[in-house]
């Protein structure tokens, strides 16, 4: 676990198909999916290959980034605030290399930090191979590639809940409420944000769906580690 939660970016990508639907796939790309489907299927009988692509996205195969909300945590105790910056565009390209312009930036110098809830599992590994297809260098603080173990530099929320117990996913959602933080699923979840993407056209409501998923993140975080929670007043969105 970091020493200061000062020298930690907080962040979380929101994913969407590449295609509106099923229909829309150039045939090699729908020949594919009917393979990486017909395993998903086994477990949503009620489904079928074109109604179940509305789950493509958490595939970085088949999806990609639309959106990047980043938060940084300064001062400290009570007064402590949050600086939240969102990368997103219809171009991913565009928004991962204006990502990595920043990450890098921060990054240089002291030892760095980036957390995210199932992270490991999902955003981190996501972000890299996205960077790949996109044939974007993948910064040093993302890539885990050639490093040991304790000189990789990611946190997940997801994991210090674990302490070890391996055998349960506890959501973003449930271990705010469990914790007593305010919920970031008020408006949209994950599940939704394909709609809202593609059929409402609605890129700014997937915006502040993520930059709350962040601010819980950064929430959960303190609150492992027994710090006060950052004041809703104390909360800042860079433009």
């Amino acid at each position: 676990m970091a020493n200061t939660y000062q020298n930690i970016l907080f962040l979380d990508i929101e994913t969407a198909p590449q295609y509106a639907d099923y229909n829309s796939l150039p045939k090699d790309w729908k020949e594919l999916w009917d393979t990486k489907s017909s395993s998903l299927l086994k477990y949503h009988e009620e489904e079928t290959t074109e109604t179940i692509y509305h789950r493509a996205g958490i595939y970085a195969e088949f999806g990609k980034i639309i959106c990047i909300s980043c938060g940084f945590i300064l001062g400290s105790g009570a007064e402590k605030r949050i600086l939240l910056k969102s990368f997103y565009s219809e171009n991913e390209k565009i928004l991962l290399a204006e990502f990595c312009d920043m990450i890098k930036k921060w990054s240089a110098g002291e030892t760095k930090y980036l957390c995210a809830h199932n992270g490991k599992e999902f955003d981190f590994p996501y972000l890299c191979r996205r960077l790949i297809i996109n044939n974007i260098p993948i910064p040093s603080i993302l890539n885990i590639s050639g490093k040991k173990p304790w000189e990789v530099g990611h946190l997940d929320t997801l994991e210090l809940w674990k302490f070890g117990d391996y055998k349960s996913y506890t959501s973003l959602n449930l271990l705010a409420h469990t914790l007593g933080i305010p919920t970031p699923k008020d408006d949209i979840d994950g599940s939704k944000v394909w709609s809202v993407y593609w059929n409402d056209k609605d890129l700014n409501r997937i915006v502040v769906y993520c930059q709350k998923d962040v601010i819980t993140v950064a929430q959960i975080y303190l609150k492992i580690i027994g710090e006060s929670l950052i004041k809703q007043e104390n909360i800042e969105i860079k433009s």
